[in-house]
């Protein structure tokens, strides 16, 4: 099994992404957002998206390398879309159903590139 960063975007629900979230703070992987953030802003019935960037490796972390950096487009409360980072294993990417098209893909990252910063969201509030 390769661990190539592949190049596609996968939908996961809010549920999902809690999950994911959970397990990098369990890994104490540095690129993710607090499960109570996630809670709080992250609409409850929205879809989100990960998109991986590289692949990132810990040589002092061997059990946990390598992780795949994500950029993560979520919807937060206010319908409004913010971008951020999430480090995910990569069996943990690929257990991820493939449920978007060619044209969803495109779509959607482009609105990851328009989208602001889960920082600058936050600065807003």
């Amino acid at each position: 099994m390769t661990d190539e960063v592949p190049r596609t975007i996968r939908a996961v629900s809010t549920e999902q992404l809690l999950l994911l979230e959970e397990e990098a703070a369990a890994l104490g992987f540095s690129r993710r957002l607090s499960v109570g953030w996630v809670r709080e802003h992250a609409a409850a019935s929205a879809t989100h998206y990960l998109l991986p960037l590289f692949a990132h490796d810990l040589r002092h972390r061997p059990e946990v390398s390598p992780q795949w950096r994500c950029y993560t487009l979520l919807t937060v409360v206010t319908g409004e879309e913010v971008r951020s980072l999430l480090d995910v294993r990569p069996d943990t990417f690929r257990a991820l159903p493939e449920s978007l098209t060619p044209a969803d893909k495109t779509g959607i990252h482009r609105r990851m590139e328009r989208a602001r910063s889960q920082v600058g969201y936050d600065g807003a509030e």
